[in-house]
């Protein structure tokens, strides 16, 4: 099975949501549809940023690097900037699977 790491902006307000899940689209369809409680008052969200992993071990390893170092949280700064590329690059930690 594989694991997504991704993170969501809000157009309402910018803010980041940083999440995991094994089925991408699926999640993003609850995001932006009410479902999910920590964003149903920042909609729209779009998809910033995603990286594949085949163990829910290693996604909740990244989720945890992105939300709780300063590395994850520049990555954060340059996605709210707008200046960071669609295109997953890797940081440190596991390596993400190829998609």
């Amino acid at each position: 099975m594989k694991y997504y790491v991704y993170i969501l902006k809000s157009l309402k307000d910018r803010n980041l949501y940083i999440g995991i899940t094994n089925n991408l689209q699926k999640r993003l369809e609850e995001h932006n549809s009410g479902v999910v409680k920590s964003t149903k008052n920042r909609k729209p969200l779009i998809l910033v940023y995603q990286e594949i992993y085949s163990t829910l071990s290693e996604a909740r390893k990244k989720e945890w690097f992105l939300k709780n170092t300063p590395q994850g949280g520049k990555l954060k700064k340059k996605l709210v900037l707008g200046t960071w590329s669609l295109q997953p690059k890797r940081l440190t930690g596991s390596r993400p699977e190829k998609a």
